[in-house]
Parts: structure tokens; sequence; C-alpha cells
């Protein structure tokens, strides 16, 4: 979905040179707990400041740019240079007008190095094929959710309230009346389809807004009953997961929060409480149900434990940024994550220890496609990563009114396989 915490790096003028670096003191003895984080934590510019929170979550590209940044605007360019190369080490790209600036930046003993560094271009790995194209008329499409049994596809129109679902080989528009953006969506073979709903920015004024859950019968595809469960006030519920006990799993990314609704409750509950995430947006269970894994757009993965509620960082064996991640999911052992808020863009499959607890390795399954503009949300099904392609977020303004010049374009669904060898690959 469009990233409501972007991230950002402004290069400041270099006041004066060689001062320190600035250790990063707790990386040394690394711990798994969980900094609770807010509006007020991405705020946070001074050096000592900001090297705490690079401790704290020590595999967010974002917060070393924020680290690299305040580094060149306190003139400390050794320090600046441990953070830059710690990025490249991990895959991180600049682009032409970045890279000029920083060569600007590290002239005399560094520059040569970073000429090598930035002459190693990017490899776009492209696994994936076009598998359906819905029409342009179905506008900023967010959500996808597969039925393994039939191959049918349903997606969420975020700017035009509906559903849009492939079926017996055409595209049929259902409707849904929600009162807000549809979003998230999972298919649920027990009870129907499950779309979360939020003012997500996208409503024109005047229009009402809800926020919660609904759920539409399995029915007709076509003529779909429908119930809704309210999220609690000023709750903007965005992606979806379900849990092995008929657990629907909600992340609102605007304020922070997790909630969930069991089978067996009429209420939508907190799961985390707000202002524990920043921006939490993918979600999948463990494979043993004790563990809800979540994707913090600007910090990285978190692991809930479900029993208690406690909220630890996943973390990694294998050096890698785990920053910018949207969708999430589970499957056969390791987490398929698409990271549209990395630089490149990626899709993953990151290997998890034996207990769940741990990253242990990596396989890039797609990166900088060429044809991608943002690829967004999807799900799995037969082996397969069925995934939105061409996020058209940039397309719209905020009321879900079209930016001047802008069309809309037909969607792209691809499809990436998950298979792949088992070995474990560094970035």
């Amino acid at each position: 979905m469009r990233k409501f915490v972007r991230r950002s790096m402004v290069w400041g003028a270099v006041s004066a040179l060689g001062l320190a670096a600035v250790p990063i003191a707790a990386a040394a003895q690394e711990s798994t707990r969980w900094r609770a984080v807010d509006a007020s934590t991405g705020q946070i510019a001074d050096v000592d400041g900001l090297a705490q929170l690079a401790a704290d979550f020590p595999d967010s590209g974002s917060v070393r740019l924020r680290l690299l940044n305040a580094l060149l605007e306190a003139g400390d360019l050794e320090g600046a240079w441990r953070e830059l190369t710690w990025l490249l080490d991990r895959g991180h790209r600049f682009g032409p007008g970045g890279q000029a600036q920083l060569q600007d930046l590290f002239a005399g003993p560094y520059a040569a190095e970073l000429i090598r560094r930035f002459a190693v271009p990017v490899t776009p790995v492209m696994a994936s094929e076009v598998v359906g194209e819905v029409p342009a008329e179905a506008h900023l499409l967010e959500g996808l959710s597969v039925v393994r049994a039939t191959g049918n596809q349903y997606l969420t129109s975020v700017v035009s309230r509906e559903l849009w679902v492939r079926h017996d080989g055409g595209w049929l528009n259902t409707g849904l009346h929600a009162g807000g953006n549809p979003s998230g969506i999972a298919f649920d073979r027990r009870h129907g389809v499950w779309v979360a709903v939020g003012d997500l920015g996208m409503l024109p004024a005047g229009i009402p807004s809800f926020g919660g859950l609904v759920l539409l019968g399995p029915s007709q595809p076509d003529v779909p009953s429908q119930v809704s469960f309210p999220a609690p006030t000023g709750v903007n519920l965005s992606d979806l997961a379900l849990g092995t006990a008929s657990v629907v799993y909600a992340s609102d990314p605007l304020a922070g929060g997790i909630y969930r609704l069991p089978s067996t409750a009429s209420a939508i509950t907190p799961l985390v409480a707000p202002g524990t995430l920043r921006s939490p947006q993918g979600l999948a269970e463990s494979a043993d149900g004790h563990l809800l894994y979540a994707s913090d757009y600007r910090y990285g993965l978190a692991m809930i434990d479900l029993a208690s509620g406690t909220v630890s960082r996943l973390p990694a064996d294998v050096p890698m940024l785990l920053d910018g991640i949207d969708g999430l999911w589970l499957h056969e052992g390791e987490l398929i994550a698409i990271q549209n808020g990395t630089s490149p863009m990626r899709i993953v499959a990151l290997r998890l220890s034996a207990d769940g607890r741990r990253i242990v390795g990596r396989r890039v399954l797609e990166q900088d496609h060429p044809d991608w503009t943002e690829p967004l949300g999807g799900s799995i099904a037969n082996g397969m990563l069925y995934y939105i392609a061409n996020g058209q977020w940039d397309r719209f303004a905020p009321g879900g009114t079209l930016v001047e010049g802008a069309l809309p374009e037909p969607t792209l669904i691809r499809t990436v396989p998950l298979d792949g060898p088992p070995q474990v690959e560094s970035p």
C-alpha cells in the first residue's frame, strides 16, 4: 500500500571535518527487545539519538540513512563513511542524484573506493510472469487474495471502493458498501472473504468513513452477503492475516496498532497498542501458532507472542535490510516479503530458524524488475506468490482524485515461484 511513513534523506552542508566516529555501543550485545516507536521517534535528528536508534534496530536501512545524514551535517566524515559502507554492504543503492552528492562529499581518500562501489550495477532478477490484467477502470488496486481450489482472484480497489473478482475467465466488479477505503483482503474458506476498511486518505470530502472489517459471505461472488465489524474509534485497518484458529489479524499503518477478531468474538480488540510500532504492514502467523510476525515499514520485522502480547524484534544472522517490507507471508519455513520501501525494490524469501525466532538466510526471488512501478499486495497459492506488479498510488491525490495529467492503467497480476535452492544467500 501507499506508505504513510516515507523515508527521506536531506543532504545538509558539511560544516567541519574530522570529528570522531560515533560508536554504536549496544550493537556489540544484541538484544531482541522491541523499542516502542511513534511519530516522535521519527523526529530524532541528533547523532547520539540516531546511533542508539540504529543499535535498537540494527537491520533498518531507514535509520542508517538518517544517521548518515546527521553525521554528514556534523562534519564527521569518518563516521559517515562507516554508515555509508554499512548500507552498501547490505545492498542499498543510491540514485544518480544521491551518488553525485556523495561523490562530492567524499572527495579525497574515499573517492576511488566510492567510485568503485557505485560502478557495481544492480542486477535485476526477473522470475515472474503476468497471469492477469485488471481493467483500468478498477483504478487503485491494493489487496489481492487467491483461492487455492479455484484460482479465483479477489482484489480491493481503494479509490473506487470496490471489490473486483476474477471469475470464469472474466472480471466482475461486485461493489462494496463499506463506507471507507478497502485495502487488505483474505479468503477464508469457512466464512468467506474478509476485507479491511479504513480512511486511508482517499475518501472524497463529505463521505463518512468506516474503520473495521467486512465479511463477504461465500455465496455467489457477484452477489455477496455482507457483515461489518467496526474497529475501535480512530482505527484504520489495512493489511490482514488469517490465523490457524480462525482469528483475523489486522494492522493499522497510521496509528501503529495491531488488532484481532477471533471467530468466537463479535468485537475487534487490540493485540498491540498504538505507539509500539510505527507503521505496521504485513502480518503472518508462525507455523506453531504461537507468534505473529509483523513488518514495521520503517524499523524492521517484529514478532508478537500471541499469548502475552509481548513484542520482540526478529533478528537476522545474515546481514540484511529488513525495513521497507509491505506484504508478508509464511511459506514452508520462509517469510515471503515484498520490500517496496528499499532501493532497489525486491521480493525475498527469509529462511527462519527451527524455532521461528531468527532469520538464518535469504533468497532474492525478484529484484528491480523493469516492468514494476511498485509491487504491492499479494497472496500465496499452489507454491506461487501472486502479486500486484504496478501499484498506482502515485497517480492519485488525497481524496481519491487523479493527479493532474495522470490516467489509471490496467493493473498487472504476476506470479513468481517460491521453490528454490535451499542454500543460504548472503546479501
